[in-house]
């Protein structure tokens, strides 16, 4: 049963990685002038994305710095993802062990 939450949890965060970089990608190509948001179909995808990932990037937000028109949230959590991905959810699978049910 752990294992499946965890296979699932893993699932969850890499999809959510695809997402950050989807957007982050979208904000160049936007600042940069290449799409244009008069479009309602880009316009809808950027509020879309910006809805999912707006929770995560207002804490760290508030804790970082203005760096000018450089935001680095996505960075602070993409890198927590990796933490979580590389040592949390396999740290539980090594504690839960070998189980047979």
């Amino acid at each position: 049963m752990i294992f499946m939450l965890v296979g699932i949890v893993d699932v969850i965060l890499q999809v959510l990685m695809y997402v950050i970089f989807a957007q982050v990608i979208l904000s160049w190509l936007i600042a940069f002038g290449v799409i244009n948001l008069h479009s309602g179909a880009v316009r809808s995808i950027v509020v879309a994305i910006d809805r999912l990932t707006a929770p995560l990037y207002r804490p760290i937000r508030r804790i970082l710095p203005d760096f000018g028109g450089i935001d680095f949230s996505p960075l602070v959590i993409l890198l927590v993802i990796a933490v979580i991905r590389s040592k949390v959810l396999p740290g539980i699978l090594l504690e839960v062990g070998p189980t047979i049910t």
